[in-house]
C-alpha cells in the first residue's frame, strides 16, 4: 500500500464517519426524551461532526502542500 492510498483511505474514512454523526443526530433528534437521563444530546453528535470536518479540511491542505494529492487542473 502506498502512502498516497492510505491518505485517501483516510479521507475517505473521515468523511463516512462524518455521515454516520449526521444519521445519530438525526436519530437523536427525532427519540430525545428530556425526562430520560441516558438520553444523549443532538448537539453532542453535531459537535463531533463538526470536530471531524475541520479535521478533513486540515487533512485535505496538508495533502495538497505536501504534494500527496493533487486538484485537478481542468475540472470541466
Amino acid at each position: 500500500m502506498t502512502l498516497v492510498f492510505l491518505f485517501k483511505l483516510t479521507l475517505v474514512l473521515l468523511l463516512l464517519f462524518v455521515i454516520f454523526n449526521l444519521g445519530r443526530a438525526l436519530y437523536s433528534m427525532v427519540k430525545y426524551d428530556r425526562e430520560d437521563p441516558n438520553s444523549v444530546p443532538m448537539s453532542r453528535f453535531l459537535g463531533k461532526r463538526l470536530f471531524i470536518s475541520v479535521i478533513v479540511i486540515m487533512v485535505l491542505l496538508i495533502g495538497l502542500t505536501s504534494g500527496l494529492i493533487s486538484p485537478n487542473d481542468r475540472p470541466y
